[in-house]
């Protein structure tokens, strides 16, 4: 698809800032979610803080050739719960967050260089687009039930979810007109404005609701920044988030050797799982701006840059980070592939993070106006695989086997568990697809000889 802004373009500084907080407000609702679900104290503002500073690292890494922003990855939750669970004292914990996100680390620049001495060809004959594509459809597919979630979640007990998607539909709506019928500035921006059409709606509702004594119409919580605001000091305003790695130095004298083998064997299986996930979005990237990444900057490139990334977003954050999908639809949606606005985002958050009101006011937006925005988000991660196929002969049976199995797989929900090592459906509908296709593919060399 055409871009308005390709990688290398500069848009205006004043548009910069805009386009790179459109880019926050998509990944910012996941890349602090994985803090608290994992809980223990661990902080959003670091997670956020984080992020950025492997996102910038990602950047360094791949020549700013990519245009997609890191964040908290969703796949490593099992492991850091067991960083926790097996910590002798919650510093230990912290530092095992950090030891874990290294030893995956270390698993991406394996592969990496193993990808730099034998290439990246016999990726692409593995994984050719009847494989790839559907993978990608299933990475948005995967997806689709928390969007819906979202969008029938009232943020305050007792709001009604007819109410929720109402405000949900508002934000799809606003969204979807500034990105067909918009002018070149709404189309860049439609995220933003679909947001604050929501969020709108929603403090309507909430007024309404607040005057009658309805509480059935309020699903906007403001809690956040009440208290935030009701001792007016510096503080309340400028706060160091609680970095990882300032916990974790008091972990070095209690760790024992026992514990870094459970990280290890927590983390690395993991790590193998994502750089399957990690190859199907830069495929959906490179298709999306029409430039091949496994090949410029290169597979290895972005395997360090991830890799590295993570290990160095965790030191701050807690959270290993990946590649997000919310990223890549926020470029296909928006047409904005510019790696500025990804490295401006980056600074943003990083300089978010510092700023309490401003966190507090952002996790205010409903979880519903969030729903409203995330159906187009991932729709078009989907529907940007199922253009993969396009090219694809499904007349074939090889193929149309291939890509039947990767489709239900993924959309039944297809994942084992072994122990704390999730294989999650992405990753099982991928290997099940390789299987496949290299099985037919076989027999249909051997009918060919014959």
């Amino acid at each position: 698809m055409k871009m308005i802004y390709n990688v290398k373009d500069k848009p205006k500084f004043g548009q910069l800032i805009v386009f790179a907080f459109q880019q926050l407000l998509a990944i910012m609702a996941a890349t602090i979610a994985v803090p608290m679900i994992v809980g223990n104290g661990m902080s959003t503002s670091a997670a956020l803080f984080g992020a950025g500073v492997g996102t910038l690292v990602y950047v360094l890494f791949t020549k700013a050739k990519s245009p997609v922003f890191l964040g908290s990855s969703f796949a490593f939750l099992g492991s850091m719960a067991t960083a926790f669970a097996g910590a002798a004292s919650m510093a230990v914990g912290y530092l095992g967050l950090i030891l874990g996100a290294v030893f995956a680390g270390l698993v991406y620049v394996l592969l990496a260089v193993i990808i730099k001495v034998a290439g990246v060809k016999w990726i692409n004959k593995l994984m050719p687009a009847v494989v790839i594509g559907p993978t990608v459809a299933i990475i948005g597919l995967s997806l689709a039930g928390n969007a819906i979630g979202d969008l029938q979640t009232s943020n305050i007990e007792g709001g009604s979810p007819y109410v929720a998607i109402i405000c949900g539909l508002v934000t799809l709506a606003v969204t979807m007109l500034c990105s067909v019928y918009g002018k070149k500035t709404f189309k860049l921006i439609p995220f933003i404005v679909g947001i604050l059409a929501g969020y709108l709606v929603a403090t309507c509702f909430y007024l309404i609701g607040n005057a009658t004594g309805n509480t059935a119409l309020q699903v906007i919580n403001y809690s956040a920044l009440t208290d935030n605001f009701a001792t007016i000091s510096f503080s309340s305003f400028i706060s160091l988030p609680d970095f990882t790695f300032l916990t974790a130095l008091g972990g070095f004298s209690e760790i024992s050797g026992a514990y870094i083998g459970t990280i290890a064997v927590a983390f690395v299986p993991v790590a193998f799982v994502v750089f399957a996930e990690h190859i199907a979005d830069h495929k959906n990237l490179s298709s999306i701006i029409e430039h091949d990444l496994l090949e410029d900057p290169g597979l290895s490139r972005t395997l360090l840059g991830d890799g590295v990334g993570s290990m160095v977003g965790a030191f701050f954050g807690g959270c290993p980070n990946t590649t997000y999908g919310e990223s890549v639809g926020c470029v296909a949606i928006t047409k904005n592939a510019s790696v500025r606005t990804i490295v401006c985002t980056a600074v943003e958050a990083m300089l978010i993070a510092f700023i309490t009101p401003f966190v507090a006011f952002l996790s205010t937006i409903p979880s519903c106006v969030m729903g409203g925005v995330c159906i187009a988000l991932y729709g078009f991660i989907a529907v940007s695989g199922l253009k993969m196929l396009q090219k694809v002969n499904l007349d074939d049976n090889r193929n149309l086997f291939t890509a039947s199995v990767i489709l239900i797989a993924g959309v039944g929900g297809f994942a084992l568990n072994f122990g704390n090592v999730t294989i999650t459906e992405v990753a099982c509908a991928l290997i099940l697809g390789i299987l496949t296709n290299v099985i037919l593919g076989r027999k249909s060399k051997k009918q060919k000889s014959n």
